[in-house]
Order: structure tokens, then C-alpha cells, then sequence
């Protein structure tokens, strides 16, 4: 199984489209993925229609509730979700005098019996904090989706140095599993030259495929579907298709954490 935090601090740079889309593409091809939604803004979980969750993740994280016990059927074949909820804010709160608080995810994963998935996919907050810290203890790999806008390399440079730093401290086994351009405008010159500096500033470690702008992408959520069921032969459908096939052409060098 493949274990994979999607990551990014900065607001905008396509991290729940990502989650959302990746997982949907993932379970077309016939993966079976568990898509964790850590972000208490809840996006992911609207996205695929589940609403006022109430404390189930919460639970998870601050009480003695099993992970299994928040896992939901979305309405694709092949993916489960286990949908967030605005309480989920409080587990900093919550947390702040618990040992070893940033493993507690880890910890109730690996607790699941019999885990049928090839994909684990979490959804992280726009921030590096306690839920984040759990994402990246619990993953073996991370997924960095970056705006193609030069602002956005500033950002990528620091998340890529606390990446290390969790690695270092907490997780020996994180490695990036790639970085992925998204809202690329190839009709103007600074998407293409964000692009070319991306490939160049991080070489090996940039997806080929790239997640264009696209209209229909930003509509999917609004009808909580994910864009291989909304607009399955648009633009975004197929690029995320790309990146799917993409990161299973990985598998050969993926192995699981020690629990």
C-alpha cells in the first residue's frame, strides 16, 4: 500500500482538487483507495457530499475511537473516504499536553484490520501544524501540488526544507513522491516559465504531467462530484488521468512504513 499526504501551506495551490480527483482517477483505474480528509475546512468531504460529519474524525484523534469507525462509502467505486468536519480545529487545543500527539494517526491506521486498499490519500490542512504533522507521520511519501505562479516557489522551498525536518526528526522512511504544476495557463508566458524553472530548481522531482486551468474543475465541487464523473472528457479529467497514471507507473519503488 502507498501511503500519501498531500501537502502544501499556501492556499490555492490545487491540495484538495488534488485529493479529490487524484483519488477519483486512482479508483478508476481500478486502485482502491481510503481518501483521509485532515483539513477541518472539510473541502474534500463537501466535494463528494458528506456534510456535518459531526465528531467522528475528531474522536479518532482526541478520544479512543478507531479509525475504521469514521471510514465512509463514497459514491465512486473503489474509494472510501473518511470525511472531516470544522471541529477537527480543535485538536490542537485538544492535543496540546498529549505525548507523542503528532503519531496518533499513524498509530490508529495500522490498527485497521485487514486494510483492503492500495491507496492511502490524506487531504492536509493549509497549515503545518498538529494535523499536518500527523499526515506526514502516518505517509511514506508526499505530494506537493504547486499554482504555477513564481510567488508560489518562495512557499515550495520552505515546505520542502520542514519536509526534511519531519523526515530527520519523526519519519525516516517521507520522500516526495513528486511535485505537480497545477493551474498551468500555457497560453502565457509566466506558466511556462514557472514551469520550466520548477523542472529546472527541483529536477527529478516534478511530475510530467501538469494540471492546466480549467473551468470545469473549478465547477465540479459545486456539484459534488469529482471531474471524472462532471465533465469526464474535459481537460482536467485528463490531466488528472495522466497524473494517476503517472504515479502507479511509482509502484515498483513504493513500500510500506513500519508500523
Amino acid at each position: 500500500m502507498r501511503t500519501i499526504a498531500i501537502v502544501n501551506q499556501k492556499g490555492g495551490s490545487g491540495k484538495t482538487t488534488t485529493a479529490v480527483n487524484l483519488a477519483a482517477t486512482l479508483a478508476e483505474a481500478g486502485k482502491k483507495v481510503l481518501l483521509v480528509d485532515l483539513d477541518p475546512q472539510a473541502s474534500a468531504s463537501l466535494w463528494y457530499g458528506f456534510k456535518e460529519m459531526g465528531k467522528a474524525l475528531y474522536a479518532v484523534m482526541t478520544e479512543d475511537a478507531k479509525l475504521e469507525s469514521a471510514i465512509e462509502k463514497s459514491s465512486i467505486d473503489n474509494l472510501d473516504i473518511v470525511p472531516s468536519s470544522p471541529l477537527l480545529a480543535g485538536v490542537e487545543k485538544a492535543l496540546s499536553n498529549e505525548v507523542a500527539s503528532e503519531t496518533i494517526l499513524k498509530h490508529k491506521f495500522f490498527k485497521i484490520p485487514n486494510k483492503p486498499w492500495d491507496y492511502l490519500l490524506i487531504d492536509c490542512p493549509p497549515t503545518l501544524g498538529i494535523l499536518s504533522l500527523n499526515a506526514l507521520t502516518t505517509a511514506n511519501e508526499v505530494l506537493v501540488p504547486v499554482e504555477a505562479h513564481v510567488m508560489a516557489l518562495h512557499g515550495l522551498v520552505q515546505l520542502l526544507k520542514t519536509i526534511s525536518t519531519v523526515k530527520q526528526r519523526l519519519n525516516p522512511d517521507l520522500e516526495i513522491a513528486g511535485i505537480l504544476a497545477c493551474r498551468v495557463d500555457n497560453r502565457t508566458k509566466h506558466s511556462q516559465e514557472v514551469l520550466s524553472q520548477l523542472r529546472s530548481r527541483f529536477e527529478g522531482k516534478v511530475y510530467q504531467s501538469v494540471i492546466r486551468e480549467n473551468i470545469r474543475l473549478a465547477e465540479a465541487p459545486l456539484h459534488l462530484k469529482p471531474i471524472t464523473s462532471y465533465a469526464t472528457s474535459c481537460n482536467g479529467a485528463q490531466d488528472y488521468r495522466n497524473l494517476a497514471k503517472e504515479l502507479i507507473g511509482q509502484e515498483k519503488k513504493a513500500t510500506l512504513p513500519s508500523s
